[in-house]
């Protein structure tokens, strides 16, 4: 029997499937209509054909893909799939930790191996034909391979204590919950690159030479203290550039992925560097983990809310899902699909924090004498991954963490 809670799943699931549906169709007739007058130039015409063919298999394989995804759900839903887990894994144990644990392992591995397929030919098949793919199968699956490993080790972990937290602190889970993940937050942006980066790839200091004279002289000039500067092999997965900052303290370290020492110049290689201290100076890392901070602590309150008490649970989720046995595995899954609407509006607060926050750091490099190479590295990095120069505003609004190439060029012009 469908409750009135199960309608209301059902609706916001297709809601926000048609949401995506409706932006992918909005974003797609916007790039149609060609690069904007100003970047005119920054494509030759084969670079367009190229990348209007990029655009179009992403679109069709996303709309299948998603579109897939969305039935999955649907039927697991409708059929009380959910439920049909549930009863499987109690046959193994009476012991709640574990049948949560059991639980959340059968649905991981299951999601992973219908999507498997999907990745791998998004993989070998589209990003192999464009240029960009450097992956063989035997790294692809060893990546697969590690993800479950670490998955299971660092969720079982993670589920265990959150699950005894909820049995043995009563009106105080949310509290202490809350206080938990952040303290976990917190040591994974310190620790990730040590910890989890090195499993997937490897990172070595940059050497001596022309390079890191230029950003060691810029960092004394801007009065940043840089002692953990590395370059990271992503070549051996893609062509792509990248360089990203992570860590707080000490532990800040900034990496730069081989290829894009292979695209830029020297000076602009300090320019990208630049604005990733930009971010620094600007406090741009502490911010964004202060408002996650604050956002999963409103998750933890609604979710307290969702679970009910150790003792009784809530039977009214456990029956939106077919079942009859409330339990701490029901009320997550519920409430991730409840929480929806108001992660998506959390997500356009946040993504427009960022943008607002790529413009000061790029400004930053600006105000440093870097302005025009940062302008010249963008351009590069746009084209040599065949960006959406077009992309439509309302896409961007909810979507984008970053101005487009467009409006970030604009700026660097003020």
């Amino acid at each position: 029997m469908y409750t009135t809670l199960f309608w209301i799943i059902i609706l916001i699931i297709t809601c926000d499937y048609l949401l995506g549906v409706y932006l992918d169709y909005l974003n797609k007739k916007q790039s149609s209509k060609g690069i904007p007058e100003e970047l005119n130039g920054l494509y030759d015409s084969e670079k367009v054909e190229q990348q209007k063919q990029y655009f179009a298999a992403n679109y069709h394989f996303n709309q299948v893909s998603n579109l897939f995804s969305f039935i999955v759900l649907l039927l697991m839903f409708f059929l009380f799939g959910f439920a049909f887990f549930d009863n499987l894994v109690r046959s193994f144990s009476d012991n709640t930790i574990v049948v949560a644990l059991l639980f959340f392992g059968l649905l991981y591995i299951a999601n992973d191996l219908i999507t498997i397929p999907f990745s791998a030919y998004h993989t070998f098949k589209i990003e192999e034909k464009f240029g960009f793919n450097k992956m063989t199968p035997v790294l692809f699956f060893t990546d697969i391979l590690k993800e479950w490993i670490m998955t299971a080790l660092l969720g079982g972990v993670i589920i265990s204590l959150l699950m005894l937290i909820y049995q043995y602190t009563g009106g105080y889970f949310w509290i202490i919950g809350w206080a938990f993940m952040s303290l976990l937050s917190i040591f994974m942006m310190m620790f990730y690159s040590n910890l989890i980066v090195p499993l997937f790839n490897k990172q070595t200091p940059l050497e001596e030479g022309e390079l890191r004279n230029k950003i060691e002289d810029f960092c004394q000039k801007v009065g940043f203290e840089l002692d953990n500067l590395f370059v990271i092999d992503g070549s051996k997965r893609t062509t792509k550039a990248n360089a990203y900052f992570s860590g707080l303290g000490r532990k800040k370290r900034i990496v730069l992925y081989d290829t894009l020492i292979e695209k830029l110049t020297p000076e602009e290689i300090v320019a990208v560097l630049a604005h990733e201290i930009g971010h620094y100076k600007h406090k741009h890392t502490l911010m964004m983990l202060i408002l996650s901070i604050i956002n999963t602590g409103v998750m933890f309150y609604l979710l307290s809310i969702a679970l009910g008490t150790p003792e009784n649970g809530n039977l009214y989720i456990a029956e939106a899902l077919g079942s009859t046995h409330p339990s701490f595995q029901f009320g997550v899954i519920v409430f991730g699909i409840l929480y929806t609407p108001i992660s998506t509006f959390l997500g356009i607060f946040i993504n427009y924090i960022s943008r607002k926050n790529e413009y000061q750091a790029d400004d930053f490099a600006k105000n440093n004498g870097l302005g025009t190479p940062l302008g010249e590295a963008l351009k590069k990095l746009s084209t040599s991954s065949l960006s959406n120069l077009n992309p439509h505003p309302k896409y961007v609004f909810f979507h984008y963490s970053h101005p487009t190439l467009l409006q970030r060029l604009e700026n660097l012009k003020k």
